[in-house]
């Protein structure tokens, strides 16, 4: 093993950007998708702490309203789970570029597998997030039954 200069550093820190950049972007989408997660559990406690109280028309409306917080609360939490996986692979690239430089190895497969599990793993926590996102509307419709039809 040999002594590293600063300019043999940089290259390598130049290409660990990216993925930093990409943790750093993931940290405000988990930030937004774990207040998404803790409306839907606060909606659902709401909703079930008035559940004695209420009519048999109402009780039913509100089990249609808390299955579909349900299923998005397991979305978000999907979500959830594939993002930090994303941001793991992306944490482990950093540290493989540096150690592929700093004990001189040369592993571009385990480095692309990497990038492509940590690219589909974010791809996959969008796709969940926009479910929920969709789901939303379903609980608000659900909602605003009995009201002025939207």
């Amino acid at each position: 093993m040999t002594i590293k200069t600063i300019s043999e550093l940089v290259p390598v820190l130049q290409t660990a950007i990216g993925p930093v950049i990409l943790i750093s972007g993931l940290g405000l989408l988990l930030l937004t998708m774990t207040n998404r997660l803790a409306k839907t559990i606060d909606r659902s406690r709401a909703l079930l702490d008035q559940y004695e109280d209420l009519s048999e028309t109402a009780k039913y409306k509100v089990d249609r309203e808390i299955m579909v917080l349900w299923k998005r609360a397991r979305y978000v939490r999907t979500s959830i789970l594939l993002a930090t996986t994303t941001c793991l692979g992306a944490a482990s690239l950093i540290i493989l570029l540096f150690l592929t430089n700093l004990l001189q190895i040369n592993v571009p497969l385990l480095i692309e597998v990497i990038f492509i599990f940590s690219m589909l793993c974010l791809i996959a926590s969008l796709t969940f997030f926009m479910l929920d996102v969709n789901l939303t509307l379903s609980a608000l419709r659900i909602e605003l039954e009995g009201h002025k039809k939207y």
